[in-house]
């Protein structure tokens, strides 16, 4: 073999190794990011189902039911256009309450409710997380309090 072939083969083995790597990198990257989602979009099938994202609006008034004996909590979360169902197991944070704006992370089950492995709630009254915020305004729904988004 040539010295000038014998180059060519240890490039295009460096190319081969280097495409790989990049596939396997994007791969892992693209499984592992939580895309954020509203009520309403959930509602119209655009979340993607087996795959965890977030999911952001105010908790409903009088929808917190805790089950007795246990930290399984139901609520529902809306952006003022649509409605969801979680359900979460796991002590919730100290500021969540209902009509607040929270975020919840997790995935959809086949009964069509969004199991969360976390929510997250506002660190003070006078804030929201901007993806919640940003879409109850489009909808119409952001609460007076919430001066901060009224621009």
């Amino acid at each position: 073999m040539t010295p000038r072939r014998k180059r060519m083969l240890v490039v295009a083995f460096i190319i081969l190794g280097v495409s790989i790597a990049a596939y396997f990198a994007l791969s892992a990257f693209q499984k592992n990011l939580l895309y954020f989602f509203t009520p309403a979009q959930v509602a119209h099938g655009e979340a993607p189902s087996g795959y965890p994202f977030r999911i952001g609006g105010l908790v409903v008034q009088g929808s917190v039911q805790r089950e007795p004996d246990s930290l399984l909590v139901h609520f529902s979360l809306t952006d003022g256009t649509a409605t969801i169902l979680i359900t979460f197991s796991g002590i919730l944070p100290d500021l969540f309450r209902e009509g607040q704006g929270i975020i919840a992370i997790g995935r959809m089950n086949a009964q069509g409710q969004f199991e969360a492995s976390e929510v997250l709630a506002k660190h003070d009254e006078n804030y929201m997380p901007p993806e919640v915020a940003d879409s109850l305004k489009k909808n119409g729904q952001l609460p007076t309090t919430y001066k901060d988004y009224q621009q």
